[in-house]
């Protein structure tokens, strides 16, 4: 193909959000931002976007999910939740937030603005906090079905 066509997914508004986060806009990379993003604020696993992926007819390689969700946290376009050290989940609200994870069913979700307490907690001294990292975990009471909020 000459070099001078231009391809669709260069056409995508994504590839200038990665240029200017510092990485080079890659048709996967392109390709799975478009798919990550599409839905809005959300929380995923790689294992999530593969899945998602393979629905959409689009074959990527897990590894390459894994290594493009890596890329996208180094440079700050999605932020990165490790629990408890057997499963990474990805979100792509990047600002400050927290989360409940449903034990149950596996799930990761925000905790609404208006239940979050004010945290007035200072930083030792000669350090400054970067960041703060809450997660609530649950598990659902005996006969009943926990309701999570949807994210349309």
């Amino acid at each position: 193909m000459p070099s001078n066509v231009t391809t669709p997914w260069r056409k995508s508004s994504y590839c200038s959000t990665l240029r200017d986060s510092g990485l080079r806009p890659t048709r996967q990379r392109v390709q799975i931002a478009e798919l990550l993003f599409a839905k809005g604020d959300r929380h995923l696993t790689a294992e999530t976007l593969f899945a998602e992926a393979r629905e959409q007819r689009y074959p990527p390689s897990l590894a390459t999910i894994y290594n493009s969700l890596r890329d996208f946290a180094a440079h700050g376009l999605v932020r990165e939740i490790a629990l408890y050290g057997a499963k990474t989940w990805y979100d792509t609200k990047i600002g400050p937030h927290y989360h409940f994870y449903l034990e149950d069913r596996d799930e990761l979700f925000d905790i609404p603005e208006e239940f979050i307490p004010l945290m007035n907690v200072p930083a030792p001294e000669g350090t400054e906090i970067v960041g703060v990292d809450v997660v609530i975990r649950l598990t659902a009471k005996d006969g009943e079905a926990p309701v999570t909020p949807r994210h349309d």
